[in-house]
């Protein structure tokens, strides 16, 4: 991969790379951006090993899942949802509806089951492209989504009764 085509892949990928951030830190914009700065500038010192086993793409949000994973700490990954921050943002889509309690729910997730929502129905990711993103079995990313469905499901009842 020459300097310039990694250019070229990394300005499309920023606004999915930093979406996808943005919810791992429940919508904390200065932390998913620092992480997106970090994991920007690690993939361009390592760029040269891109060896093109998987797409640019899973490359890279591979790269930013693991920054995420060494900035919380790998401990809480799968047993806590990260703590909200006070410059979280609001959640709007494309079309300004407010996704706030979607949102809120997502947050109430473990950080894995977090991350195969986020990948899966906000960015379109396979379970197979989930899998080589987050170093972990396919099965796992499945049994992830389906627990994530029924966490979320519990999370928006309750929601909805406030």
């Amino acid at each position: 991969m020459t300097r310039e085509q990694f250019i070229a892949e990394i300005s499309t990928l920023q606004e999915p790379l930093r979406r996808f951030l943005l919810g791992m830190c429940h919508g904390d914009v200065f932390l998913a951006d620092d992480i997106a700065q970090e994991t920007l500038l690690k993939a361009y010192l390592h760029y040269g090993t891109f060896q093109e086993r998987s797409s640019f793409s899973t490359w890279l949000l591979r790269i930013g899942y693991s920054c995420f994973c060494n900035h919380v700490g790998k401990r809480i990954l799968d047993t806590e949802p990260i703590t909200e921050k006070e410059n979280q943002i609001p959640w709007e889509d494309d079309h300004g509806k407010d996704n706030t309690a979607l949102y809120a729910a997502i947050n109430g997730l473990s950080a894995s089951e977090k991350a195969t929502v986020l990948l899966f129905y906000m960015e379109d990711y396979s379970t197979k492209e989930i899998s080589d993103i987050l170093g972990m079995p396919a099965v796992t990313v499945r049994s992830h989504l389906h627990r994530a469905r029924r966490h979320l499901k519990k999370i928006l009842e309750r929601y909805g009764e406030r």
